[in-house]
């Protein structure tokens, strides 16, 4: 397994009365980085809420039924946690009530996340952004001198996890992951239902790497008023995607 470096921030910022967030980029790793935190200890709660079953449990809204599912767990980890309702409330309960408990929580939208959880937790989280993979942390597993070899394809493809894993579907991944999840979310956050504008948009930006952004010469370029073209923008500006424009580079490759 690839180490990453989040890991070692995260456990130093355990048991100090907050609850830890770790928020990225759908497919980056959370999971993998969450459930890799404490291997094999018997006092770990997890918790998936894409399971209806773990989701139901955080319906919870008072405190005795928060302490019988916690019971005598000392970490509660919490995946995919945007899908419960209501969660920065459960979590502030739970970090209010449980200090002896560190509660960890992950989310896949972190726009999705952070809108729900801001102001409920103010003064209780720590939060840590997972990337892809850095190239250090790749370095580290597969050596300077392979890394190296591997920085054309890294920069066209990108270093998402599965992609790193399975280098002969890398384009094929990569399309799915930007079909399937940048789209999906940037659409959700901002309500856009125009994916055609979403692909002039990345090739405006693609040829203006480097250079200042200005919402009125994007909008020129893509044939579209500045208002729906800053919605847009500020769905990368959010710092959820991090596909530097690969879907147009291996495209043009």
């Amino acid at each position: 397994m690839i180490k990453r470096f989040i890991t070692s921030r995260i456990l130093n910022n355990l048991h100090k009365g907050k609850a830890i967030l770790i928020m990225g980029a759908r497919q980056s790793g959370k999971t993998t980085v969450l459930k890799g935190l404490f291997p094999a200890q018997p006092d770990v709660l997890y918790l998936n809420c894409d399971d209806l079953e773990d989701r139901n449990l955080l319906a919870a809204e008072t405190i005795s039924s928060m302490k019988q599912f916690a019971g005598k767990s000392k970490y509660i980890l919490i995946d995919e946690a945007q899908r419960v309702q209501n969660i920065g409330l459960k979590l502030k309960l739970l970090v209010d009530n449980f200090p002896e408990v560190q509660i960890i929580a992950t989310g896949s939208s972190s726009f999705e996340l952070s809108n729900q959880i801001m102001e409920p937790l103010t003064g209780r989280k720590y939060e840590f952004y997972l990337y892809p993979f850095a190239y250090q942390e790749l370095a580290d597993n597969f050596g300077e001198y392979q890394e190296r070899k591997e920085l054309a394809n890294r920069l066209i493809y990108g270093s998402y996890p599965d992609i790193v894993t399975h280098p002969s579907e890398a384009a094929t991944l990569l399309n799915h992951l930007v079909g399937s999840y940048l789209y999906k979310d940037i659409f959700t956050f901002q309500d856009l239902r125009k994916p055609e504008l979403l692909d002039r948009l990345l090739n405006a930006l693609a040829l203006q790497i480097g250079s200042e952004v200005s919402y009125n010469e994007l909008a020129q370029l893509i044939s579209t008023d500045q208002k729906n073209n800053s919605k847009v923008y500020s769905a990368f500006r959010a710092g959820i995607y991090h596909f530097p424009f690969t879907k147009l580079l291996y495209k043009s490759a």
